[in-house]
């Protein structure tokens, strides 16, 4: 297993990134703590123009401030007061492009991450969700800023290949507010994996 390189970041097509993350790993170390799953959901947030990104028109404030960071940043965010949103910036500083990891299919670990959702056994929902991601993988607010290259937060690739005709493709979900926007090819996943949080229409 391979961590991902820099390279593999700063590229400016996020979307492009978004769609080669699913069938990647996200590896988490806290506390001495492990635990690790494979991407099975991933959504795309273009810079400045997409009105479902937290920097539509160059928005920059002390909350996105970690979006404007270098490619590989772990950009965190917590929606709803309480749900923590992993996401990676991917092209160049001070472009906040951004994937926010949907869903994961558990593979190292799942006892802690059972203990830190407060599961007593594995099904589909403890990873479900961007929400659940957050909370079994040890993810928080805290976390924002961290780089993907350290050791903390890192994402890898153990070799796994997805077909073309594996991966869905949709528009994004929980942003309707953003119109058309929310309506654009971004969202990737992997068909029948009962991690992802969407069934797609």
């Amino acid at each position: 297993m391979k961590k991902l390189p820099f390279n593999f970041y700063k590229r400016k097509n996020v979307v492009a990134i978004a769609k080669e993350l699913v069938g990647k790993i996200v590896v988490t170390k806290f506390d001495g703590l492990t635990t690790s799953g494979r991407i099975v959901e991933a959504e795309a947030y273009v810079a400045m123009i997409d009105k479902a990104s937290h920097a539509f028109g160059g928005r920059r404030t002390a909350k996105n401030e970690h979006m404007y960071a270098s490619p590989g940043t772990a950009y965190v965010y917590i929606c709803y007061g309480m749900h923590q949103m992993f996401n990676i910036v991917t092209n160049e500083k001070d472009v906040p492009d951004a994937v926010l990891i949907r869903a994961v299919e558990p593979l190292e670990g799942i006892n802690i991450m059972l203990q830190r959702t407060g599961k007593e056994k594995l099904d589909f929902t403890l990873t479900k969700g961007p929400g659940n991601v957050g909370k079994a993988l040890g993810i928080f607010k805290k976390h924002s800023g961290l780089h993907l290259l350290d050791d903390e937060i890192y994402l890898a690739d153990d070799g796994f290949e997805l077909k073309e005709n594996q991966i869905g493709i949709s528009g994004r979900i929980g942003v309707a507010s953003a119109g058309a926007d929310a309506l654009l090819p971004y969202r990737f996943y992997v068909r029948g994996n009962k991690y992802v949080s969407w069934k797609n229409k």
